[in-house]
Protein backbone atom coordinates (compact mmCIF):
# COMPACT_ATOMS: atom_id res chain seq x y z
CA UNK A 1 0.00 0.00 0.00
CA UNK A 2 1.38 3.40 -0.97
CA UNK A 3 2.19 5.95 1.77
CA UNK A 4 -0.37 8.38 0.35
CA UNK A 5 -3.17 5.82 0.45
CA UNK A 6 -2.18 4.81 3.98
CA UNK A 7 -2.34 8.46 5.09
CA UNK A 8 -5.78 8.91 3.49
CA UNK A 9 -7.18 5.76 5.13
CA UNK A 10 -5.82 6.69 8.56
CA UNK A 11 -7.12 10.24 8.21
CA UNK A 12 -10.57 8.95 7.22
CA UNK A 13 -10.60 6.67 10.28
CA UNK A 14 -9.65 9.55 12.56
CA UNK A 15 -12.36 11.74 11.07
CA UNK A 16 -15.00 9.03 11.51
CA UNK A 17 -14.05 8.27 15.13
CA UNK A 18 -14.07 11.93 16.15
CA UNK A 19 -17.35 12.62 14.35
CA UNK A 20 -19.09 9.65 16.00
CA UNK A 21 -17.88 10.78 19.43
CA UNK A 22 -19.02 14.38 19.03
CA UNK A 23 -22.39 13.54 17.48
CA UNK A 24 -23.20 11.11 20.30
CA UNK A 25 -22.35 13.70 22.92
CA UNK A 26 -24.35 16.46 21.23
CA UNK A 27 -27.43 14.22 20.97
CA UNK A 28 -27.22 13.66 24.72
CA UNK A 29 -26.92 17.40 25.23
CA UNK A 30 -30.09 18.04 23.22
CA UNK A 31 -32.21 15.58 25.15
CA UNK A 32 -31.04 16.32 28.69
CA UNK A 33 -32.05 19.97 28.98
CA UNK A 34 -29.95 23.16 29.04
CA UNK A 35 -27.99 22.51 32.25
CA UNK A 36 -26.95 18.92 31.56
CA UNK A 37 -26.61 19.78 27.90
CA UNK A 38 -24.12 22.52 28.72
CA UNK A 39 -22.09 20.17 30.94
CA UNK A 40 -21.87 17.65 28.12
CA UNK A 41 -21.13 20.30 25.49
CA UNK A 42 -18.23 21.72 27.52
CA UNK A 43 -16.45 18.39 27.77
CA UNK A 44 -13.52 18.11 25.32
CA UNK A 45 -15.63 16.14 22.85
CA UNK A 46 -14.12 17.98 19.90
CA UNK A 47 -10.73 19.09 21.21
CA UNK A 48 -10.08 15.73 22.87
CA UNK A 49 -10.02 13.63 19.69
CA UNK A 50 -8.05 16.36 17.90
CA UNK A 51 -5.35 16.33 20.58
CA UNK A 52 -5.32 12.54 20.74
CA UNK A 53 -4.60 12.36 17.03
CA UNK A 54 -2.02 15.15 17.26
CA UNK A 55 -0.24 13.16 19.97
CA UNK A 56 0.16 10.27 17.55
CA UNK A 57 2.09 12.48 15.13
CA UNK A 58 3.99 14.90 17.39
CA UNK A 59 6.05 14.88 20.57
CA UNK A 60 5.06 16.05 24.05
CA UNK A 61 6.61 19.50 23.57
CA UNK A 62 4.34 20.10 20.55
CA UNK A 63 1.27 19.07 22.58
CA UNK A 64 2.29 21.31 25.47
CA UNK A 65 2.67 24.36 23.26
CA UNK A 66 -0.60 23.60 21.51
CA UNK A 67 -2.38 23.40 24.87
CA UNK A 68 -1.02 26.81 25.84
CA UNK A 69 -2.43 28.29 22.62
CA UNK A 70 -5.73 26.53 23.23
CA UNK A 71 -5.90 27.98 26.74
CA UNK A 72 -5.99 31.52 25.38
CA UNK A 73 -8.49 30.59 22.68
CA UNK A 74 -10.80 29.08 25.29
CA UNK A 75 -11.40 32.58 26.66
CA UNK A 76 -12.51 33.62 23.17
CA UNK A 77 -15.01 30.74 23.17
CA UNK A 78 -16.56 32.12 26.34
CA UNK A 79 -17.09 35.50 24.67
CA UNK A 80 -18.47 33.74 21.58
CA UNK A 81 -21.09 32.18 23.83
CA UNK A 82 -21.91 35.53 25.44
CA UNK A 83 -22.31 37.17 22.03
CA UNK A 84 -24.64 34.47 20.77
CA UNK A 85 -26.77 34.39 23.93
CA UNK A 86 -27.38 38.15 23.84
CA UNK A 87 -28.10 38.30 20.10
CA UNK A 88 -30.24 35.15 19.93
CA UNK A 89 -32.87 36.64 22.23
CA UNK A 90 -34.15 38.93 19.46
CA UNK A 91 -32.29 38.13 16.26
CA UNK A 92 -32.22 35.30 13.77
CA UNK A 93 -29.80 32.46 13.23
CA UNK A 94 -27.55 34.04 10.62
CA UNK A 95 -26.83 37.28 12.46
CA UNK A 96 -26.39 35.57 15.83
CA UNK A 97 -24.02 32.83 14.66
CA UNK A 98 -21.99 34.88 12.19
CA UNK A 99 -21.49 37.66 14.74
CA UNK A 100 -20.46 35.18 17.44
CA UNK A 101 -17.96 33.48 15.13
CA UNK A 102 -16.54 36.83 14.01
CA UNK A 103 -15.99 37.77 17.66
CA UNK A 104 -14.32 34.41 18.30
CA UNK A 105 -11.94 34.77 15.36
CA UNK A 106 -10.97 38.31 16.30
CA UNK A 107 -10.39 37.52 19.98
CA UNK A 108 -8.58 34.26 19.23
CA UNK A 109 -6.11 36.08 16.99
CA UNK A 110 -5.69 38.89 19.52
CA UNK A 111 -5.17 36.60 22.51
CA UNK A 112 -2.78 34.39 20.58
CA UNK A 113 -0.71 37.43 19.56
CA UNK A 114 -0.27 38.34 23.23
CA UNK A 115 1.51 35.00 23.87
CA UNK A 116 0.09 34.68 27.36
CA UNK A 117 1.69 32.44 29.95
CA UNK A 118 -0.28 29.75 31.76
CA UNK A 119 -1.08 32.18 34.57
CA UNK A 120 -2.08 34.87 32.07
CA UNK A 121 -4.27 32.44 30.15
CA UNK A 122 -6.04 31.30 33.31
CA UNK A 123 -6.57 34.91 34.34
CA UNK A 124 -8.09 35.75 30.94
CA UNK A 125 -10.41 32.76 31.24
CA UNK A 126 -11.43 33.70 34.78
CA UNK A 127 -12.33 37.23 33.69
CA UNK A 128 -14.31 35.88 30.74
CA UNK A 129 -16.19 33.40 32.96
CA UNK A 130 -17.20 36.07 35.47
CA UNK A 131 -18.33 38.37 32.68
CA UNK A 132 -20.29 35.71 30.83
CA UNK A 133 -21.96 34.16 33.89
CA UNK A 134 -23.07 37.53 35.22
CA UNK A 135 -24.48 38.73 31.89
CA UNK A 136 -26.17 35.49 30.80
CA UNK A 137 -27.65 34.32 34.11
CA UNK A 138 -31.11 35.65 33.28
CA UNK A 139 -31.20 33.67 30.03
CA UNK A 140 -30.00 30.33 31.45
CA UNK A 141 -33.33 28.83 32.53
CA UNK A 142 -35.68 28.14 29.65
CA UNK A 143 -37.91 25.11 29.22
CA UNK A 144 -36.65 23.08 26.29
CA UNK A 145 -39.31 22.38 23.62
CA UNK A 146 -39.70 18.91 22.16
CA UNK A 147 -37.04 18.43 19.50
CA UNK A 148 -37.94 16.70 16.23
CA UNK A 149 -34.86 15.38 14.53
CA UNK A 150 -34.35 16.02 10.82
CA UNK A 151 -32.55 13.67 8.48
CA UNK A 152 -29.58 15.98 7.93
CA UNK A 153 -28.85 16.82 11.59
CA UNK A 154 -26.42 14.02 12.34
CA UNK A 155 -24.64 14.11 8.95
CA UNK A 156 -24.27 17.88 9.30
CA UNK A 157 -22.64 17.68 12.73
CA UNK A 158 -20.50 14.75 11.67
CA UNK A 159 -19.27 16.72 8.66
CA UNK A 160 -18.35 19.72 10.83
CA UNK A 161 -16.29 17.62 13.23
CA UNK A 162 -14.68 15.52 10.51
CA UNK A 163 -13.63 18.68 8.67
CA UNK A 164 -12.05 20.11 11.82
CA UNK A 165 -10.09 16.93 12.51
CA UNK A 166 -8.90 16.82 8.90
CA UNK A 167 -7.71 20.44 9.11
CA UNK A 168 -5.91 19.94 12.42
CA UNK A 169 -4.19 16.71 11.39
CA UNK A 170 -3.13 17.79 7.90
CA UNK A 171 -2.05 21.33 8.81
CA UNK A 172 -0.34 20.63 12.14
CA UNK A 173 2.97 19.72 10.56
CA UNK A 174 2.98 22.93 8.52
CA UNK A 175 1.53 25.56 10.83
CA UNK A 176 3.10 24.48 14.13
CA UNK A 177 1.69 23.91 17.62
CA UNK A 178 0.17 27.39 18.14
CA UNK A 179 -2.14 27.30 15.12
CA UNK A 180 -2.86 23.62 15.74
CA UNK A 181 -3.95 24.52 19.27
CA UNK A 182 -6.22 27.24 17.94
CA UNK A 183 -7.78 24.89 15.40
CA UNK A 184 -8.29 22.18 18.03
CA UNK A 185 -10.34 24.62 20.14
CA UNK A 186 -12.53 25.84 17.29
CA UNK A 187 -16.06 25.74 18.82
CA UNK A 188 -17.44 22.93 16.66
CA UNK A 189 -19.89 21.65 19.28
CA UNK A 190 -21.28 25.09 20.11
CA UNK A 191 -21.55 26.02 16.44
CA UNK A 192 -23.33 22.80 15.51
CA UNK A 193 -25.77 23.17 18.40
CA UNK A 194 -26.54 26.74 17.34
CA UNK A 195 -27.00 25.87 13.67
CA UNK A 196 -29.15 22.81 14.32
CA UNK A 197 -31.24 23.92 17.31
CA UNK A 198 -31.86 27.60 16.62
CA UNK A 199 -34.16 27.10 13.60
CA UNK A 200 -36.10 24.35 15.39
CA UNK A 201 -36.60 25.51 18.98
CA UNK A 202 -35.79 29.22 18.70
CA UNK A 203 -32.96 31.45 19.82
CA UNK A 204 -33.82 31.78 23.55
CA UNK A 205 -34.02 28.01 24.13
CA UNK A 206 -30.80 27.38 22.21
CA UNK A 207 -29.13 30.26 24.04
CA UNK A 208 -30.07 28.66 27.38
CA UNK A 209 -27.73 25.75 26.65
CA UNK A 210 -24.88 28.11 25.78
CA UNK A 211 -25.64 30.34 28.78
CA UNK A 212 -25.07 27.43 31.17
CA UNK A 213 -21.63 26.66 29.73
CA UNK A 214 -19.49 29.30 31.46
CA UNK A 215 -18.29 27.32 34.46
CA UNK A 216 -17.87 24.19 32.37
CA UNK A 217 -15.47 26.02 30.05
CA UNK A 218 -13.49 27.11 33.10
CA UNK A 219 -12.91 23.44 33.78
CA UNK A 220 -11.60 23.05 30.25
CA UNK A 221 -9.21 25.94 30.90
CA UNK A 222 -7.85 24.15 33.96
CA UNK A 223 -7.49 20.93 31.97
CA UNK A 224 -5.53 22.69 29.22
CA UNK A 225 -3.23 24.22 31.84
CA UNK A 226 -2.53 20.78 33.29
CA UNK A 227 -1.91 19.39 29.80
CA UNK A 228 0.60 22.16 29.10
CA UNK A 229 2.46 21.45 32.34
CA UNK A 230 2.02 17.68 32.45
CA UNK A 231 2.79 16.60 28.90
CA UNK A 232 6.53 17.48 28.97
CA UNK A 233 7.00 15.85 32.38
CA UNK A 234 4.85 12.73 32.11
CA UNK A 235 4.34 12.29 28.37
CA UNK A 236 1.47 13.11 26.05
CA UNK A 237 -0.68 10.12 27.00
CA UNK A 238 -0.52 10.86 30.71
CA UNK A 239 -1.05 14.57 30.12
CA UNK A 240 -4.12 13.96 27.97
CA UNK A 241 -5.53 11.50 30.51
CA UNK A 242 -5.03 14.01 33.31
CA UNK A 243 -6.71 16.74 31.28
CA UNK A 244 -9.70 14.52 30.46
CA UNK A 245 -10.06 13.44 34.09
CA UNK A 246 -10.00 17.10 35.13
CA UNK A 247 -12.80 18.03 32.72
CA UNK A 248 -14.97 15.10 33.72
CA UNK A 249 -14.36 15.60 37.44
CA UNK A 250 -15.01 19.34 37.21
CA UNK A 251 -18.31 18.91 35.36
CA UNK A 252 -19.44 16.15 37.72
CA UNK A 253 -18.75 18.51 40.62
CA UNK A 254 -20.82 21.22 38.90
CA UNK A 255 -23.66 18.74 38.38
CA UNK A 256 -23.54 17.61 42.01
CA UNK A 257 -23.48 21.20 43.24
CA UNK A 258 -26.50 22.05 41.08
CA UNK A 259 -28.43 19.03 42.35
CA UNK A 260 -27.64 19.92 45.95
CA UNK A 261 -28.82 23.51 45.50
CA UNK A 262 -32.01 22.27 43.86
CA UNK A 263 -32.68 19.87 46.75
CA UNK A 264 -32.10 22.59 49.34
CA UNK A 265 -34.46 24.92 47.50
CA UNK A 266 -37.34 22.43 47.76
Amino acid sequence: MSPDLTFILILALRMAVAAAFVVSASVIAERAGPVIGALVATLPISAGPSYAFLALDHDAAFIAQGALASLSVNAATLILGLTYVLLAQRHGLLLSVVSALAVWIGLAILLRSLELSVVGGLFANAIAVVLCVSLTRRYAHVKMPLITRRWYDIPFRAALVATLVALVVTLSGRVGPAISGMLALFPVVFTSLMLVLHPRIGGPATAAVIANSGWGLMGLALALSLLHVGAPHFGSAAGLSLALATCVGWNLALWWSGRRKADLAK
